[in-house]
């Protein structure tokens, strides 16, 4: 991930037969917190497919659109359409430059998507991305194999862990289920 992005926390948690995505709601231009309830999850295909993102607001909604016709595309099959994204994102000249990074997941798979090219299926269900996401991703590593939370309560509690450590993340945080 690029190390310069200071956007967000995602983080991705599947247990139990669950898969559950937090996010923060901070935005942030420079030094400013310029909103604080921003809604960076969204529901795909039919509200199958979570998505969640880190990274420039609007290079985001460039690749939730492009995603979500890979979906369409390839009939809401998560492993394809994954795939043809980051090889569009990696070898397309506009898309090259987006800044940012997506997790997604159904009730199966989840991915972390890069510009650079990167489709990472993590081997414990979890992910974090942004710049609590490394935070995030340690708490709900801890919590998942120490606790009997649910995915959900363990997105939550990672999320305001990260909340307390990362300037970049608050605790005005949304949480989408499958």
């Amino acid at each position: 991930m690029n190390p310069s992005i200071h956007a967000t926390t995602i983080i991705c948690v599947r247990k139990k037969g669950k898969v559950a995505i937090a996010s923060d709601g901070q935005v942030t231009l420079g030094e400013t917190v310029i909103k604080h309830g921003a809604k960076k999850i969204r529901r795909l295909y039919n509200e199958k497919i979570l998505a969640g993102f880190a990274g420039s607001s609007a290079d985001s909604f460039a690749l939730f659109s492009r995603f979500e016709s890979k979906l369409e595309q390839y009939h809401g099959n998560l492993s394809r359409a994954a795939v043809e994204l980051a090889k569009d994102w990696r070898t397309d000249r506009a898309l090259r430059h987006l800044e940012a990074v997506m997790i997604v997941a159904d009730d199966k798979l989840t991915f972390l998507i890069s510009g650079t090219g990167d489709l990472i299926e993590p081997d414990d269900g979890i992910a974090g991305i942004g710049s609590g996401g490394a935070f995030a991703l340690a708490a709900a590593r801890a919590l998942s194999k120490y606790t009997d939370l649910s995915a959900r309560q363990i997105a939550e509690e990672s999320m305001q862990i990260a909340a307390k450590i990362c300037i970049y993340t608050n605790d005005n945080i949304s949480i989408e289920e499958l």
